[in-house]
């Protein structure tokens, strides 16, 4: 049975910087240089995607973890290197806050993860709000590895908000 986890981050850069910054490809590649993997790539970013509006940006990411610095756990659904994907599709700002849809998946592994992101204004900033739904179809350990993938997913988020506001404050005039 799928998991939902409700996940936040408060940056102190305002969400037209934020946005911004996510249609840089060198913001992305610095990012996922940025995450504790081993092997990290940038497939595609397109800047005014499928609906043609210059403020919509469609990334894809690629990322492989080795299978020997998985948990043990993980290695019993899956053999060998986990390599996952990732795709944001962001919206425009639009009164002062954005949109995006979220699709992840382990590529040839019984686990897939969507959702939903906003980014709004806050007091002090942005924040960053996901509605993430995580799916493992493997009997009597599904449930485990979902609660495993949410934990990793609240890490990440956090090392994405650090990393994107240190980005922020080192690349604006």
């Amino acid at each position: 049975m799928p998991r939902s986890f409700d996940l936040s981050a408060d940056y102190s850069g305002g969400v037209e910087d934020i946005h911004r910054a996510f249609q840089e490809e060198e913001y992305w590649r610095a990012r996922l240089a940025d995450i504790p993997v081993d092997e990290a790539e940038l497939e595609s970013i397109r800047v005014g995607g499928r609906s043609g509006d210059a403020a919509t940006i469609e990334v894809v990411t690629r990322q492989v973890v080795c299978s020997h610095n998985l948990p043990a756990m993980v290695t019993q659904l899956h053999r060998g290197d986990l390599c996952i994907r990732r795709e944001e599709t962001w919206g425009p700002v639009t009164d002062g806050a954005a949109t995006a849809s979220i699709a992840g998946e382990i590529v040839d592994a019984p686990v897939n993860v969507w959702g939903t992101a906003e980014l709004s204004p806050a007091p002090c900033g942005a924040r960053l709000d996901f509605r993430i739904t995580v799916q493992v179809r493997a009997p009597i350990i599904g449930g485990k590895v979902e609660r495993i993938i949410g934990t990793r997913l609240a890490e990440l988020v956090a090392a994405e908000q650090r990393f994107t506001s240190e980005w922020i404050a080192g690349n604006t005039l």
